[in-house]
């Protein structure tokens, strides 16, 4: 079976489809796989690391600021689409999936005109124009949230979670001791953990830095694991310098996520889909942050379907720097609330999504195969 997987752009597009890949190759592992991404995006950097052959097309996004990279853009797009078209011809796939991001929709478009068979992928609550477009004629729409019929066709909504990376569980509690142990933390104090990605987050980075000038209210038996991101490292590291401030654990970057999410009491982060995902799927509680620089609010909608059900706690972007900190220490410091989170929360989680995913892969191609 040969298997093109498309798209990219940020990490919570591309965790899932390297898992995808990972799960057809454990299924039959005489598949094969083609990447096909945006030049210049994370994707050509992590997916060969990852073990896979991709390729890359000149698409890009449209500038939400008026710019004359937008001009380019109906001439990449052609470009991009023309490229698709001669991949999918030399490489012959039996089947399309669509992950999301820049590059999904030209290579769609052409498996979609050849007649050859597309599943969809849609991680988000609320889906992306890309998606919303492709789903028309895609075989099968794979989502991770309830009311997905809003945007496609309801017979072919197969809901599966959103595929995460390998090594995350429930946290019990021997996870949460070598967590604890990993990362050198203090066992008698309550862990809060603040992850802004892998780039970093500015808005949690202001919050903790507003935090610690006005003298750590709240923090006396609290201790706190906070990835600024390689682009703020320089600046935090400056700004850390001299002070003396051993339970707050600085660093650009988390090697170990999964321990680092069994350590926590509580997760602070945005509300992208794979953070999502893996926090439900570890039982976590957590505040979510959602980031406003994304296409129609999609991270607040995600963080909401888990606030409506008692899952979550959100903060607003515009009212962080305020508010973020002092929710969070007070949050840490009551037993009951955390405990209700995480039962709430733990229902949520799906660890098999990439199995359920290839399953659906498998039938549609059955499915063309026997026609």
């Amino acid at each position: 079976m040969r298997v093109i997987i498309s798209g990219g752009g940020t990490g919570g597009h591309i965790f899932p489809a390297v898992a995808i890949a990972n799960s057809l190759r454990k299924a039959d592992p005489s598949v094969e796989i083609l990447f096909v991404g945006a030049e210049g995006k994370m994707e050509m950097e992590k997916v060969p690391a990852a073990g896979y052959s991709i390729k890359g097309l000149p698409v890009a996004g449209l500038q939400r600021k008026l710019t004359a990279k937008n001009l380019l853009l109906p001439f990449k797009v052609a470009k991009s689409y023309l490229m698709a078209g001669r991949i999918i011809k030399e490489f012959k796939p039996d089947i399309v999936v669509g992950v999301g991001g820049y590059a999904s929709a030209p290579v769609l478009w052409n498996a979609q005109a050849k007649r050859i068979p597309c599943l969809i992928q849609e991680q988000n609550s609320y889906a992306g124009l890309t998606n919303r477009t492709l789903a028309k004629r895609a075989g099968k729409i794979c989502v991770a949230y309830d009311n997905m019929e809003r945007f496609f066709p309801k017979d072919r909504i197969v809901f599966t979670g959103n595929p995460i990376r390998e090594g995350f569980a429930v946290t019990t509690a021997e996870a949460k001791a070598e967590g604890i142990a990993h990362y050198g933390l203090d066992f008698e104090k309550k862990q809060i953990l603040i992850i802004g990605g892998s780039l970093g987050c500015r808005t949690l980075n202001r919050s903790m830095v507003k935090w610690i000038e006005e003298g750590c209210p709240g923090g006396e038996n609290v201790e706190i694991m906070w990835q600024c991101g390689k682009y703020y490292e320089k600046d935090m590291l400056a700004f850390m310098q001299g002070r003396n401030l051993p339970y707050v654990h600085l660093s650009a970057f988390i090697d170990r996520m999964d321990l680092a999410y069994a350590a926590a009491d509580l997760v602070v982060s945005r509300s992208g889909a794979s953070s999502i995902s893996e926090l439900c799927v570890c039982a976590k509680a957590c505040i979510f942050v959602p980031s406003p620089n994304v296409a129609e609010d999609h991270q607040t909608s995600n963080a909401m379907a888990l606030v409506n059900k008692g899952a979550a706690a959100i903060v607003k972007d515009a009212e962080a720097e305020e508010k973020l900190m002092s929710e969070a220490m007070r949050l840490v410091n009551d037993a009951a609330a955390l405990r209700k989170m995480e039962k709430n929360i733990a229902p949520l989680g799906i660890d098999d999504a990439d199995e359920r995913i290839v399953k659906e892969i498998f039938a549609l191609v059955g499915r063309k195969k026997q026609a």
